[in-house]
């Protein structure tokens, strides 16, 4: 096929298709964004142009849902990129030396609670376990760990406010399952 009469059957499929190809492209992706749909699928038919078969509508259509398809993909890869990059602003954004004197407040006042109650915490928030687990562990009933463990908190609740700027900031945290586990 010479260069003219490509630019010839090109032309004839874009006269007849092109109203076919914008109206389907609105109404997959709205006007906004309509031409370039339409745009981008006349140019894949103009670099493809031997691979448009004779009845051209279909594959028209085809290569305009994929163009819409690549577009939401884009939007939705543009959209997680610009949430992360969000995201490391914060993180940066936040005072470093907050994080410092909280963690260094906590260490403090964890030491100070009791072997007993440090053990009961460090079962539930550093290991993972349930409460049934930790009862297992230490050896005593659920109802007997519950109350253990409450006191634990407020024990350690007691000594972090002996920093006030940490107490305002901090709130322990701890997993607390139901009685009924």
């Amino acid at each position: 096929m010479t260069d003219a009469d490509a630019s010839r059957r090109f032309t004839a499929i874009y006269d007849a298709h092109y109203a076919q190809v914008y109206a389907y492209a609105v109404g997959r992706a709205g006007r906004q964004l309509a031409d370039d749909i339409v745009s981008d699928t006349f140019l894949r038919a103009w670099r493809r142009l031997g691979a448009v078969p004779e009845v051209p509508l279909p594959w028209l259509l085809g290569v305009a849902r994929n163009v819409v398809r690549e577009r939401y993909r884009d939007e939705a890869r543009q959209a997680s990129l610009a949430a992360e990059l969000r995201a490391w602003v914060d993180e940066a954004d936040a005072d470093v030396a907050d994080g410092v004197a909280d963690r260094a407040a906590m260490l403090a006042a964890f030491a100070r609670v009791s072997e007993a109650d440090r053990e009961l915490l460090t079962l539930m928030a550093w290991h993972g376990l349930s409460t049934r687990e930790a009862a297992r562990v230490i050896g005593c009933s659920l109802a007997t760990f519950f109350v253990r463990l409450h006191r634990a908190r407020r024990s350690l609740e007691k000594a972090l406010t002996a920093v006030p700027q940490v107490a305002r900031r901090t709130q322990i945290n701890l997993p607390s399952e139901e009685y009924s586990r």
